[in-house]
């Protein structure tokens, strides 16, 4: 049975409301959701949260669901609508104070590299993860799409309603802010 054949019949079993169908969707596609909130947040506890709440809303939505368009294309458009509801809140609990959830490069997995160079790659995922937060919404989520979850251009341009000229541009876009923001330059360099 193919991948887009597999996701088929277990979207018609979650449909009729089989709690095995609804538990094969998330496994097979949790990863993807949890990389995407991860990339797009920063915040692994977070991402956590928001990887439910995607999955939460597309069984609520499953009716909803056009089978022209790959599963994984829907489920991660509605995890990049999470995330925008994220940053929103988090911007209203900046404005009004309230303590926010920890931002740390945590999940880098240790196999005992030296400490200078730990220090290093963390100095630099966090320079980067800070430069993707800088970036307007519109880039980092071509940039997320494209580069850290490896969707193609097309499968991006699906997933987010845009065209594909658009998607191509919006990733040209981010790859040179993401350079002046990572040389800490005012102006692009040609």
């Amino acid at each position: 049975m193919t991948p887009d054949n597999l996701d088929a019949a277990l979207i018609r079993g979650a449909r009729a409301g089989d709690p095995g169908a609804q538990r094969a969707l998330v496994e097979r596609y949790r990863e993807t959701v949890y990389r995407l909130a991860r990339s797009a947040t920063g915040d692994t506890e977070e991402a956590f949260d928001i990887a439910q709440e995607a999955f939460v809303a597309a069984f609520a939505a499953l009716n909803r669901y056009d089978p022209e368009r790959p599963f994984k294309a829907w489920i991660s458009a509605i995890t990049l609508n999470k995330c925008r509801d994220w940053a929103r809140r988090r911007a209203v609990r900046r404005f009004i104070g309230l303590p926010m959830p920890e931002q740390a490069a945590d999940w880098i997995a240790d196999d005992a590299p030296s400490a200078e160079t730990l220090v290093a790659d963390r100095s630099e995922l966090a320079a980067a993860a800070r430069a993707i937060a800088k970036l307007p919404a519109s880039l980092k989520d071509v940039l997320i799409l494209c580069t850290i979850e490896g969707l193609s251009q097309q499968e991006t341009a699906m997933t987010l309603g845009i065209s594909l000229k658009a998607v191509e541009t919006r990733l040209y876009r981010a790859r040179q802010k993401l350079m002046v923001f990572l040389r800490g330059d005012t102006e692009p360099r040609v």
